[in-house]
């Protein structure tokens, strides 16, 4: 299965880039999967996704929401301003 990621702010420091298409195993079905296998691929986001939130295609997402080949996820993580 393939997904696009866009990483926001601090994630995207993290990785080093602001998206990817990446393949993931098809036994990753839900959006904690993928953050696990991402967790594995970029050690450094470990401390980062507890704080994270997550959009499937454009929409907030569960950890437990089912993800399908083609989807989008965007790793956003808490914004201060003022």
């Amino acid at each position: 299965m393939t997904l696009q990621v866009l990483y926001f702010a601090k994630v995207r420091d993290l990785v080093g880039k602001p998206e990817e298409a990446i393949a993931i195993p098809d036994t990753a079905t839900t959006v904690a999967d993928v953050l696990e296998h991402l967790k594995h691929r970029y050690p450094a986001l470990g401390e980062a996704l507890p704080k994270v939130r997550v959009a499937r295609n454009e929409t907030f997402a569960s950890l437990t929401e089912p993800v399908a080949d083609g989807d989008t996820i965007a790793l956003i993580p808490p914004v201060a301003g003022g």
